[in-house]
């Protein structure tokens, strides 16, 4: 599975980022939500607004067109029978049980109880007569064409006016944001500071235990102080180990990279050699599969690299187990048969502070460090995890390399 690009420096952890995310998406379905209820709200105003209007109107036309059908019926009919006209409107008139009498409408009307209402593109207004049946007619519809102009300015209103509350809403929004992550943010500071603070008081101590145990004469103790002094130098190269990850943390920023071709092939037998101690405790074997290939880079950084994923692949694997690394031209693999990872986690390996089995030591920075060089680097890695069987990391060079 590729691991998606992110700062290696994120300060924020994946349920921290969900809870983030879950907060984003609660405020903006509900910011729309209101957007949509004020526009359909506002949109219904303007319709109500508009049929008012109308109302007002079409009642004098139809008192107009019945006092024209009142004329006609007392004056001109059956001498005439031509309708009275207008052309303001189209109007039509039905008997007292609905029957169409006469029609100049361009559709039937479909409501004898309601005054106004919308059929179409057009606007119809009824107007019950009174029993005087003038032409035997008891209702009158007036028709007109609708303007559709209300409805333009309402939606123009609703964009407007919308885009203009949800700038607003959004500024709000970050307002709330920042509020939300600052006690994250104070926290991963004070961590950080912690461990900055914790780097300048390690290097002496750890470089004085490593010195005297290289300088200590074995063939003059026994096995049992032999094991001890194993199991000495197991915990300060571990320690060691932590302070070149928390040194390469707070100073790599001041550290101008020295890039330069990296031997891979040899520096991964030295630093497999480096922790065999280490892989020995737990009875870890190795298997290495190394073809020549060299790598520019940073010989600092390539070596976090390398430690922190065979450092991980040994402080993560069951007693009696193996990691077998692959290096060829283009890549390199770690594989080891640990503890494995479960699928919904993998992406957060790489996130500082994540620990995933709370009796292992460490601060949970190696696998963010390890990142970070691969993005600064433009390389590519993949983790393959089962849970339970093990996990494979390869990173893959796509440039930068040559042969050996």
């Amino acid at each position: 599975m590729l691991v998606s690009k992110n700062k290696g420096t994120s300060l924020y952890r994946s349920s921290e980022r969900r809870s983030l995310l879950r907060f984003l998406a609660l405020y903006i379905t509900l910011v729309t939500l209101l957007l949509v209820l004020l526009g359909v709200l506002h949109y219904k105003s303007e319709e109500k607004l508009m049929f008012s209007n109308q109302r007002t109107l079409l009642s004098n036309y139809a008192n107009e067109q019945y006092k024209s059908i009142k004329l006609f019926h007392n004056e001109r009919y059956p001498k005439s029978v031509i309708y009275p006209r207008n052309s303001k409107f189209r109007s039509a008139i039905h008997d007292l049980s609905g029957e169409e009498i006469f029609s100049l409408m361009k559709h039937k009307p479909r409501h004898f109880g309601r005054d106004i209402y919308r059929l179409k593109e057009t606007i119809h207004f009824l107007k019950p007569l009174d029993d005087s049946y003038y032409l035997g007619a008891k209702y009158l519809f007036i028709e007109v064409d609708e303007d559709l102009s209300w409805k333009d300015d309402a939606i123009k209103d609703i964009m407007v006016y919308g885009t203009l509350t949800l700038m607003v809403m959004a500024i709000f929004g970050f307002f709330f944001v920042g509020i939300f992550l600052r006690p994250m943010r104070d926290s991963i500071t004070l961590l950080d500071d912690f461990i900055k603070d914790t780097t300048h008081e390690l290097n002496t101590p750890i470089s004085a235990i490593l010195a005297n145990i290289e300088m200590m004469d074995k063939n003059a103790m026994g096995k049992k102080n032999e094991r001890k002094l194993a199991r000495i130098n197991i915990a300060a190269k571990t320690v060691s180990h932590l302070y070149q990850d928390l040194t390469y943390l707070t100073l790599s920023h001041n550290r101008k990279s020295k890039d330069e071709w990296i031997d891979l092939k040899q520096l991964i037998q030295d630093r497999v050699e480096y922790f065999a101690i280490l892989a020995g405790s737990k009875k870890v074997t190795f298997t290495l599969d190394l073809k020549d290939s060299a790598l520019f880079i940073d010989s600092v950084k390539i070596a976090r690299v390398l430690d922190n994923l065979i450092s991980n692949a040994i402080k993560y694997n069951k007693r009696n187990g193996s990691i077998i690394i692959v290096l060829r031209k283009q890549y390199l693999s770690v594989q080891d048969t640990g503890i494995g990872i479960e699928s919904e986690k993998v992406n957060e390996i790489f996130e500082r502070y994540t620990r995933f089995n709370s009796s292992e030591g460490g601060f949970g920075i190696g696998l963010n460090i390890v990142k970070s060089i691969i993005i600064e680097y433009e390389l590519q890695i993949d983790v393959e995890s089962i849970l339970n069987e093990g996990t494979t990391i390869r990173v893959d060079f796509l440039k930068g390399t040559i042969d050996g």
